[in-house]
């Protein structure tokens, strides 16, 4: 019977989309691709498959899960298999530099970055970019190894030292220090290739801004359910010019899930620095917008998503509302 495959390689990021299938009516299971073997010349299975690859599966000792899951795909694609997030969404996922790229092509305004491999590069590309400046590897995920310098000394030491993390590809990345009116990004969902709510976050405990449950961390400002709510707050009514750009900016490049970072500077000018096609949603922030549970809420409108997709290819019952 077909059903939707979920292609991933973090187990502790799966029980919310679960959920929400489980309340859709929707069939599915789980690849974790890790590891495993494929027979090329077999076809797949039927169904919808659903990648959720991550760039930060090496944080999580699976370095070698997106080549892996780059070869599935492929498989997949070779067989006519209906895949959301494809090939070439796993190749941005992987790579800033080719979302700057793809992002530049529709007229969408990305900061000021230069590439860099090895210290030496990096010290040299320093001096001539100027400071303050953000240091983050090509490939990394969750704002993991992002870092803001005011000095080019203590970027030095940061270059010098065991912490330095290029990431699994070895770039590195020297960018613009893009300062917001209010210490916040604005993170910008899209289900189906459609804009489904943008929400704010709080970027003045750092970098790190995954949403999802099991991210959240105790910090100063309390338990960690209690600095979520205040980190993350959907935005009602969000409207902006880089919506419809980055709708078309999606569909030339495979990408039917994601959540897109911008920021908007002092003036109001809007940077956009990240696509993450491995997306979460806060629940926190879901309940406070009163969208928990309906048609609206993050993990809910992808069940459904995958439901029509899959009802293409098999009679199923309608999905919840």
């Amino acid at each position: 019977m077909p059903q939707v495959y979920i292609i991933h390689e973090n187990e502790a990021w799966l029980p919310p989309l679960r959920a929400a299938l489980d309340a859709a009516g929707v069939p599915f299971t789980d690849w974790h691709l890790d590891g495993g073997s494929f027979d090329f010349s077999a076809p797949p299975p039927p169904g919808v498959f659903y990648s959720r690859m991550s760039a930060s599966s090496h944080t999580r000792g699976h370095i070698h899960a997106p080549e892996y899951t780059a070869s599935v795909l492929a498989w997949l694609g070779a067989h006519g298999r209906r895949v959301v997030n494809d090939g070439r969404a796993l190749e941005l996922e992987l790579s800033k530099i080719k979302q700057y790229a793809a992002l530049s092509a529709f007229g969408v305004r990305v900061p000021r970055t230069v590439a860099a491999v090895g210290r030496d590069a990096l010290k040299a590309a320093a001096r001539k970019f100027g400071v303050p400046l953000i240091v983050k590897p090509n490939r990394g995920g969750k704002g993991a190894g992002v870092q803001l310098f005011q000095t080019l000394e203590s970027l030095n030491q940061h270059l010098d030292s065991p912490d330095l993390d290029p990431g699994p590809d070895g770039t590195m990345l020297l960018q613009d220090y893009i300062q917001s009116a209010d210490a916040s990004i604005i993170r910008c969902e899209f289900v189906g290739g459609a804009f489904l709510y943008a929400v704010r976050v709080d970027t003045s405990r750092g970098f790190e801004l995954c949403p999802a449950d099991v991210c959240a961390i105790e910090d100063q400002a309390g338990p960690a359910g209690k600095a979520r709510h205040a980190a993350f707050e959907i935005l009602a009514g969000f409207d902006h010019p880089n919506l419809e750009s980055f709708a078309k900016f999606m569909a030339a490049n495979g990408i039917e899930i994601a959540g897109i970072e911008m920021i908007l500077d002092a003036h109001g000018v809007a940077w956009t620095y990240d696509v993450n096609t491995n997306t979460n949603y806060n629940p926190d922030a879901e309940a406070a917008a009163g969208i928990a549970g309906t048609r609206r809420a993050g993990m809910g409108a992808i069940a459904r998503f995958l439901g029509n997709e899959l009802r293409r290819k098999a009679t199923l019952p309608a999905a919840a509302e």
